[in-house]
């Protein structure tokens, strides 16, 4: 049980056991779990609502235990139309703007390639004058001599240091975090988040230290449903007979920022070619107007795909395979 004021540590095994449990088990699991953080901040919580399949099933058990918990939308601008229109669709949501655009912060910053740390690292080599934090990057040596794997660039993406274009991790921040942050601020509430551990290893990292309501990090937060699975998602929302975007019926699995190059060189049929297909304008404007194609090439990802077959609706319904 997670236990307030008291880092939580969770054995791999334990992760894996909450992972196997039928579905109805999860939801009361993360019923206490919501109940408990609301408990603890005497209600002055929120959910952090992208209007994705996640955030749509955690929003739903939140307003469970708090009818009247508030949601919060971040409008990056990069969102598909079909989620904004789901969003405003949602009761008592709050919409916060980040203070650039994406143009502005790819200007000024660098485009985000192949993942957060990647694009952390290999942008602070590429503007850094310390040859400590450039060996430490490059080759995993730390001040003290010591080795660190994960303080170095993998060697397959060292190449991008000396791409002919700034790369920086900076997107999320300004996007999501500061908005958050300021929200959090002004209002004192304490935000439920609807990540996975099965979406990656340093949320997987994250719960096994904290559990899932995280009360001592250095900014307090819930993930309420770490423990379930993409499946658990999909069976949730049918058997509640959930609203949900309408973009997930265009054959699209995730749906953060339109034109995010985050772990797309892992995607068999990129995030680029469903688009090519599903929004041929707003893919036009982020491969050409924005210069995204040169960087996804650059990086070994095709967003084009001519051969891709037209959407076929009773196929791309949203479906336990998905």
């Amino acid at each position: 049980m997670d236990t307030p004021n008291k880092t939580n540590k969770i054995a791999d095994w334990q992760l894996k056991q909450r992972q196997s449990l039928p579905l109805e088990m999860k939801v009361e699991l993360s019923l206490r779990r919501i109940r408990q953080w609301c408990e603890h901040w005497d209600d002055d919580v929120y959910v952090a609502f992208s209007g994705g399949l996640d955030s749509t099933v955690l929003l739903h058990l939140a307003r469970q235990v708090l009818p009247d918990c508030p949601a919060v939308f971040h409008d990056t601008g990069l969102e598909f139309p079909e989620i904004r229109d789901f969003v405003k669709t949602v009761d008592n949501v709050t919409w916060t703007k980040p203070r650039m655009t994406f143009k502005q912060v790819l200007e000024k910053y660098g485009y985000p390639v192949v993942s957060k740390r990647v694009s952390q690292y290999v942008g602070e080599v590429q503007r850094t004058k310390s040859d400590r934090l450039r060996k430490l990057r490059m080759e995993g040596i730390k001040g003290n001599g010591e080795y660190t794997e994960l303080g170095k660039i993998s060697d397959k993406w060292q190449y991008l240091v000396d791409a002919p274009f700034s790369i920086s991790d900076k997107c999320c921040t300004i996007f999501k975090k500061e908005p958050s942050l300021k929200y959090e601020k002004e209002t004192g509430r304490k935000g439920m988040i609807g990540t996975r551990t099965e979406e990656g290893t340093q949320r997987e990292l994250t719960y096994l230290q904290y559990g899932c309501n995280g009360y001592d990090m250095s900014r307090p937060r819930s993930t309420p449903l770490s423990f379930w699975l993409h499946k658990d998602i999909l069976q949730y929302i049918k058997e509640n007979n959930l609203p949900y975007s309408k973009v997930y019926d265009m054959g699209h699995a995730r749906t953060g920022c339109m034109f995010c190059m985050l772990g797309c060189h892992l995607e068999t049929k990129n995030r680029f070619q469903l688009m090519e297909k599903s929004h041929p304008k707003l893919h036009n404007y982020c491969i050409n107007k924005l210069g995204l194609g040169k960087i996804l090439k650059h990086i070994g990802v095709d967003p084009y795909n001519t051969q891709l077959e037209m959407f076929d609706d009773k196929k791309e319904k949203l479906t336990d395979d998905d």
